[in-house]
């Protein structure tokens, strides 16, 4: 069972990056803990998104009603390292590299008569996990850990092609921690796992069009993930998570702007579905199937990040030879639907124009490279 795992998880957490709620692009997995063994891996994920809006209304300046906004979301690269070792029969030790949140907004200067042409934000965001896990006995564990989490970025808003907004967010570092339990039944491949991760909060150094501006303080959210795994047959895994996160504690106020007009905020959590099928074909080849769903909100999206929820089919594969283990994935998103907020006022004019955002997508392909020792 031990390769459709890898293969699982590689469509679980290293191609679906694409969303994991807010600007989340990992979903922070931890399945490398469970790991047999000593063990290292090093993932490389690409996603390809297509996020395009069509204007809504024209009410001042020279934005056209039913200007194409052309595709806001930038393409990006992922890379992340996690190794475990055994300390012992009973405890472990790992350490994870994760690019957990990011965020890439550019709206084309091409985009000729749309309200926010030429505007750009970009969000980054990594964490270092120190985790330990700890059998109790042969069915159930606890591990925990200490998560220290970066965070910083940029924005200049453009309206009508006249630069009206720039500030850029220093980075800045916070600790939280993680703290969870697993039970186990090896001889059926069951695992189900709970973890809680806290919330970490920071205070951004910021410039506002290179004159300082303080710092703005924002958090980044707690979340609880069940994951969960089982064979169902020979040589036949299932698998899956769902994964609370409480993206409503998160608020980015941009200097001069108001809290009554946040660069980032978010009406609702975020509850993400995963689950997948895996089958052993032969000693050296295994193979998965997984689908994830988020459920779409409806209301007003922000121009920074205009979709609602999605859906999402991936197929992946690994390879082993002795003590390597190579997988690759690849998965489709649909993106949900949205209407996009006006601009905040002030200081921009009252009734700004919005967006209507649909018929979007995007395509993450994953590479991992695996080694027990």
């Amino acid at each position: 069972m031990k390769n459709i795992t890898l293969a699982a998880a590689m469509l679980a957490a290293g191609t679906g990056a694409a969303s994991a709620g807010g600007f989340d692009r990992s979903g922070q997995p931890l399945g490398w803990l469970f790991e047999k063994g000593n063990y290292v891996e090093l993932s490389y994920g690409t996603v390809k998104p297509k996020v395009k809006g069509t204007q809504t209304t024209t009410l001042s300046g020279t934005s056209l009603a039913g200007s194409g906004s052309g595709n806001m979301a930038g393409s990006y690269k992922q890379v992340s390292l996690a190794m475990k070792m055994d300390l012992g029969e009973q405890l472990s030790l790992g350490l994870q590299l994760d690019p957990t949140y990011g965020a890439d907004v550019s709206y084309p200067v091409s985009a000729t008569g749309y309200f926010l042409r030429g505007t750009k934000a970009t969000i980054d965001g990594d964490t270092l996990t120190l985790a330990a896990r700890y059998k109790i006995s042969d069915a159930f564990s606890v591990h925990a850990g200490i998560r220290h989490v970066s965070i910083g970025g940029n924005v200049t808003i453009v309206r009508d092609a006249v630069p009206s907004y720039q500030a850029s967010f220093g980075r800045d570092s916070a600790t939280g921690f993680l703290v969870g339990v697993a039970y186990e039944k090896p001889e059926i491949a069951l695992r189900v796992a709970l973890t809680y991760s806290s919330a970490t909060k920071h205070q951004m150094p910021t410039t506002v069009a290179g004159a300082p501006a303080g710092s703005v303080p924002v958090e980044l959210p707690q979340s609880v993930a069940l994951d969960f795994q089982s064979g169902i047959a020979a040589n036949t895994l299932l698998f899956g998570q769902i994964r609370w996160s409480d993206w409503t504690s998160t608020v980015l106020n941009g200097p001069f702007l108001g809290a009554a007009n946040p660069l980032i905020s978010y009406d609702n959590d975020v509850i993400t579905y995963s689950l997948g099928v895996g089958r052993k074909f032969s000693d050296s080849w295994s193979g998965a199937v997984t689908l994830g769903y988020e459920d779409s909100k409806g209301g007003i999206a922000g121009n920074f990040a205009p979709t609602d929820g999605n859906f999402s089919v991936g197929l992946g594969a690994t390879y082993t030879k002795g003590n390597m283990k190579i997988t690759g994935g690849v998965r489709y998103i649909k993106v949900g639907n949205t209407a996009a907020l006006e601009l905040p006022s002030p200081p921009f004019p009252a009734g700004s124009p919005g967006a209507q955002f649909s018929k979007n997508h995007a395509t993450a392909f994953g590479l991992k490279v695996a080694f027990t020792f």
